[in-house]
């Protein structure tokens, strides 16, 4: 009804969280590896397919200064391409130090990569919900 889709997008990996409009939550989902070529799209496509999303939030890394970093025109062409394969609106959000924070919040050490990745997309679908509420 009103779910939507967390991305932590990289060039290896891309972390996936579902949230809820209605209750401003979200979980993290699963961590899907990239292919030789770029993005899983079927997988990111059957999960579109199951989860039915009203749209989709992408993380857009930024340095510390303000700046965007080296990594975020790829996050760019990824939300630009989520939306045309998936006709699904993107939004787009700062997702500084998200992946600092869900290795604090799994502990260092006890967590794999995989799921360091989906916990940053669920921060990042969290930090959206946040700022759409005021």
């Amino acid at each position: 009804m009103g779910a939507l889709l967390g991305f932590d997008f990289g060039p290896r990996k891309i972390g996936v969280a579902v949230g809820q409009l209605v209750t401003r939550s979200a979980s993290a989902l699963t961590t899907i590896r990239s292919c030789r070529d770029g993005p899983d799209w079927a997988r990111i496509e059957q999960l579109v397919r199951e989860w039915q999303p009203r749209g989709a939030v992408v993380g857009l890394p930024f340095n510390m200064d303000d700046t965007e970093s080296t990594a975020a025109p790829g996050a760019r062409r990824f939300a630009r391409q989520l939306k045309e394969r998936c006709g699904l609106e993107v939004y787009l959000v700062d997702e500084r130090l998200t992946s600092l924070e869900a290795r604090r919040q799994l502990g260092r050490g006890a967590t794999s990569p995989e799921a360091i990745d989906a916990m940053a997309a669920k921060l990042i679908l969290e930090t959206w919900l946040t700022d759409t509420a005021s």
